[in-house]
């Protein structure tokens, strides 16, 4: 890289990076509304809890792969950061070949998965019956949508978050006119928003080829000594598989949230599912700025600057900070009209109200994990982040252990927040020698 990045490390290029992954994740929660919405028109309940249930399962199994967009981000940023031209286009292919094999396994095992994901999380008859023949369909788009991870993630690496928001507007778009056409013009009912879904995911995944096509123009994508090198594949997959291990500790969080507010009953349980939302909108917007982090410290570590690291993670944690705040503001001000627009039941607005005030807190208290998230992937410290997700992981574990029992659900949503801290904490202290492994 030359001397010319390290004078573009500004805000307006952090905000260039962050604003469309903004935008673009914003778009996400609408899709859900209108295939629900749609499949609502056909008069019945059974539809609409088939749709349900297949896409969070499908979105289960492809979830696991999520970590393709985390790990090929840094590997890419750094690649582009040493400007190995070869590499960067190298990692591409890498990428949609772990995709697309994924996708293959998934379709090939999807009857074993089908089964054991109505086993954990069984259905009446007739909506087992319908999700089936939703899932039947939509998982044929399988390789496109976990290998659009990758494509993501590569895009993302090269500060084209712009490309990635037309991607996904043009897959919800789309998603969104077929699932009317589909259902409401054509009568095909859960399956027509199947199909809907699968011309959507393909299309977006041939879009996102074409916003890739320089990589295509040269021969080094198709460099198969290159591409297959076996020291860059094992720590491509090294990267990989540490981030899978600190992914499912998150998880194991949020899951193990739900089941124990479960256990504080159905109004709690519900009180909590509506306050969540309050998390995932903090999420969608702080990871603009975690993505910003990713790309500009993934350049600055391959470029072998310690001082453009530290540039690059103070000035995307200082955007992320002030969004947080203003977060935190807004979530202060409008917090319970948005728990009034979620929920007409006045005992669950009730409950929420008691605990809003951790919602409002958390933006700010989790800004830090977020940022740090950002940061590491950049620098693909993915050891310091599945070890230091672990220890956080059992900070929460401890913290359940000792508050639930003490103070019930505020117990719960202590241990919460007490895990965005240790995990801000752990990253924290593991950043210092981020900065001497940059150097070289």
């Amino acid at each position: 890289m030359t001397e010319s990045v390290v004078e573009q490390l500004t805000h307006k290029r952090v905000l260039n990076i962050a604003i469309p992954v903004v935008l673009s994740n914003a778009t996400v929660p609408i899709l859900g509304a209108v295939d629900t919405g749609v499949v609502g028109q056909l008069g019945l309940a059974a539809p609409i809890g088939a749709v349900g249930i297949g896409a969070v399962i499908l979105s289960a199994f492809y979830w696991v792969f999520g970590f393709l967009r985390m790990g090929t981000v840094g590997l890419t940023a750094q690649a582009e950061g040493q400007g190995d031209t070869n590499e960067v286009a190298a990692l591409l292919t890498r990428a949609l070949m772990i995709g697309f094999g994924a996708g293959v396994v998934i379709i090939a095992m999807q009857a074993a998965l089908f089964w054991a994901a109505f086993k954990v999380s069984p259905a009446s008859a007739e909506v087992e019956g319908l999700a089936r023949q939703y899932m039947a369909v939509r998982v044929w788009s399988a390789p496109a949508a976990i290998a659009l991870y990758g494509v993501t993630g590569w895009l993302i690496a090269q500060e084209r978050t712009r490309a990635v928001l037309v991607m996904q507007l043009w897959m919800n778009g789309l998603n969104i006119g077929l699932d009317i056409w589909f259902v409401i013009g054509l009568g095909w009912g859960v399956q027509g928003v199947a199909i809907a879904t699968v011309l959507a995911e393909w299309s977006g995944f041939a879009l996102g080829l074409w916003f890739c096509r320089a990589a295509f123009a040269g021969a080094a994508w198709r460099a198969w000594n290159h591409v297959f090198d076996a020291a860059r594949w094992k720590r491509m997959m090294g990267v990989n598989s540490d981030i899978l291990i600190r992914s499912l500790l998150l998880e194991a969080i949020f899951v193990s949230f739900m089941f124990m507010g479960a256990g504080q009953g159905d109004v709690t349980l519900a009180a909590n599912q509506v306050l969540l939302q309050f998390l995932m909108i903090a999420s969608y917007a702080l990871d603009g700025f975690a993505f910003s982090a990713e790309a500009l410290v993934g350049k600055a570590t391959g470029a072998g600057s310690p001082s453009r690291v530290r540039r690059a993670a103070i000035l995307a944690s200082g955007w992320g900070m002030a969004s947080a705040i203003l977060m935190a503001i807004g979530f202060a001000a409008f917090g319970g009209w948005i728990v009034d627009a979620m929920t007409t039941a006045p005992d669950v607005r009730e409950q929420a109200r008691i605990y809003l005030p951790y919602l409002v807190g958390l933006p700010v208290i989790g800004c830090a994990a977020f940022m740090l998230d950002g940061i590491f992937v950049g620098a693909t410290r993915s050891g310091d982040m599945r070890n230091m997700m672990a220890l956080s992981f059992g900070v929460y574990v401890v913290c359940v252990l000792l508050l639930v029992p003490m103070f019930g659900n505020h117990g719960l949503w202590l241990a919460m927040l007490i895990s965005f801290v240790a995990r801000a904490i752990t990253l924290g202290a593991r950043y210092p020698a981020l900065e001497r492994a940059a150097a070289g």
